[in-house]
């Protein structure tokens, strides 16, 4: 039998995820080290409280890029992983990292601009950065099987880099591209790059 929720700790609840969306639009608006004074006084949670409920900005912001992610976290998944023609499979990465993009940009950016400073984002951005590379991989298996283990791990590596959030960073905010530019550039590099490593 499920325990009740008493109503002080329902607002403690409803508190928290307050104050951490009210961090979550910070990052947003390019604050990505938003004071704790600043983010109770948006919030409209008393500083005190926000005290109580964090232990330190450090652990403010890491909770705050975990609520994110999580709240959108189905993103990162990828189905039928390895499955369909090379050309089905390529597409289908690259629109999920142009997805990931559009809705995590600036939770992205803030981790990746803390991730120096704090042991737990740093372990939250090596966490996900494993997780998309293990995709490439699974993706891209059955290319990868026809190579030498050198080759194979240039290819995945290649493709990895070439699909990361930095490159799409680079083309989407540095040089203004739009999506179907994006998404064609990205397609057609990885699409030279598995062309380029079977070559002899």
């Amino acid at each position: 039998m499920t325990k009740p929720v008493d109503g002080r700790t329902a607002r403690r609840g409803r508190n928290s995820d307050a104050v951490l969306d009210t961090v979550h639009e910070m990052f947003v608006e390019g604050n990505f080290s938003p004071s704790v004074e600043d983010v109770a006084a948006r919030s409209g949670v008393s500083l005190r409280s926000v005290y109580r409920y964090f232990e330190d900005t450090e652990a403010l912001l890491h909770l705050a890029i975990e609520r994110r992610v999580m709240l959108v976290g189905e993103l990162y998944g990828l189905e039928h992983l390895g499955e369909g023609s090379q050309a089905e499979r390529i597409l289908a990465l690259v629109n999920q990292r142009l997805q990931l993009h559009a809705k995590l940009a600036p939770t992205i950016r803030a981790a990746m601009l803390r991730a120096p400073f704090s042991v737990q984002i740093a372990e939250q951005v090596r966490q996900r950065r494993d997780l998309l590379a293990e995709q490439v991989a699974a993706q891209f298996a059955l290319e990868a099987s026809t190579l030498v283990p050198a080759r194979a791990e240039e290819l995945l590596a290649g493709i990895d880099g070439l699909c990361s959030f930095e490159t799409i960073e680079l083309m989407r905010v540095r040089r203004g591209f739009t999506i179907t530019r994006t998404r064609r550039a990205l397609v057609s590099g990885t699409t030279a790059l598995i062309a380029g490593a079977s070559e002899k």
